[in-house]
């Protein structure tokens, strides 16, 4: 599958988290193990008028990271998040939030990702770094 078919693959079925945070894939490079991503963060994401919620943010960066293994690994695998750290860089503020998601590393079991999301006006809003656990999924029974 290209990169392009795999985009559009899961915009076409995308998890319900994705489309609560306005997520769409934009772009990935599967052999790097790279995504690059968009949300849309609302008013309705604000603890105050203008400051997202950092759980918000939080679910973005993770989404982003995860989309990164799925492009290099393939989807048929569950990947619950183990630990992750957050650093919030600045505010963020309804509107688009770019997201990029990659593969630092990857072993049979577990992987170790990293992320970012930025403003719209290119600002780093967020640094993150995950461990994820690779568990393949079990094949359906009929």
């Amino acid at each position: 599958m290209t990169n392009e078919e795999f985009v559009d693959l899961l915009n076409r079925h995308p998890q319900p988290c994705n489309v609560t945070l306005g997520g769409e894939l934009v772009s990935v490079d599967q052999e790097a193990g790279r995504a690059v991503a968009t949300f849309v963060a609302t008013p309705e994401f604000c603890h105050s008028k203008t400051i997202v919620q950092g759980g918000f943010l939080c679910g973005m960066v993770d989404t982003v990271m995860t989309q990164a293994l799925f492009a290099q690994a393939g989807l048929n695998i569950v990947v619950p998040t183990l630990e992750m750290k957050v650093s919030f860089l600045a505010p963020g503020s309804p509107g688009v939030i770019r997201a990029e998601g990659e593969v630092v590393r990857c072993g049979k079991s577990t992987a170790f990702l990293e992320g970012s999301l930025y403003g719209e006006d290119g600002t780093m809003l967020v640094r993150a770094s995950t461990t994820a656990r690779i568990i393949p999924k079990s094949p359906r029974k009929k």
